[in-house]
């Protein structure tokens, strides 16, 4: 166990990591038949770029996928070990990072915040979308303010979105982390735009909030009734 924490915390044992698993989830897209609703979800959102793009934390491996084209998408990624190797990953599939966190409270500037927030602002001005879990740092499925602000300073609008397939592994942790696994079938399911007036009062703010997490609760159920078609989800391991 003291060697693999060690291996895991090592730069080239993050970077091993990271590498391995771009290219398995790679094996895993394309071994996936996957259904997109809405059907020209593609064409729909894409004339509303830069978006902020929700997901919910522990179901985001295959969000990398979603980018399309000669889009450009950054990604907000925490610094701590895990999220090294999440950026690693990331990075070797093309999408682009900003290492922040989305802690609240005093920890806010400590832990990159402000820092992350001011670069995902800016790479929204510079025509980037930008991706995000919507979650509460260690409350899954309880949205945060955080992507809600960024709507309304940034003027650009929310998608929220969910990717799933049938053959999984949902793991007994706080997020219920999902790892999906190849030679199956997919939903890759996105939710109505939700934009955030520059204006708004707390009152709104937390409307556009719950908006978000209702969205995305639902999209979610949405994916796993399509590729489970049994209207609940099954787990496997």
């Amino acid at each position: 166990m003291r060697l693999a924490n060690r291996f895991r915390s090592s730069p080239w044992g993050q970077r091993a990591i990271g590498i391995a698993a771009a290219e398995y989830l790679r094996l895993v897209w394309a071994t996936t038949r996957f259904t997109l609703e809405p059907s020209d979800a593609i064409e729909r959102f894409a004339k509303h770029a830069p978006l902020i793009v929700a997901f919910w934390h522990g179901q985001h491996f295959l969000m990398p996928f979603a980018k399309t084209g000669t889009q450009r998408v950054k990604v907000l990624i925490s610094r701590h070990r895990d999220g090294e190797i999440n950026a690693i990953a990331a990075e070797r599939l093309g999408v682009e990072t900003i290492r922040g966190s989305g802690a609240h409270g005093s920890d806010f500037s400590k832990k990159g915040g402000v820092a992350g927030f001011r670069a995902l602002l800016d790479a929204l001005e510079q025509g980037y979308n930008v991706g995000m879990t919507a979650d509460v740092p260690k409350v899954a499925r309880i949205a945060g303010l955080g992507l809600i602000r960024l709507a309304q300073m940034s003027g650009r609008p929310i998608l929220p979105g969910v990717i799933a397939t049938r053959r999984r592994i949902t793991l007994d942790n706080w997020d219920r982390t999902t790892v999906n696994l190849p030679f199956g079938r997919g939903a890759a399911v996105g939710g109505a735009l939700i934009h955030v007036p520059a204006d708004a009062d707390e009152a709104r703010l937390e409307l556009a909030r719950r908006a978000v997490e209702d969205s995305l609760n639902a999209i979610t159920r949405r994916a796993y009734e399509i590729v489970d078609r049994t209207g609940g989800e099954r787990d496997r391991g």
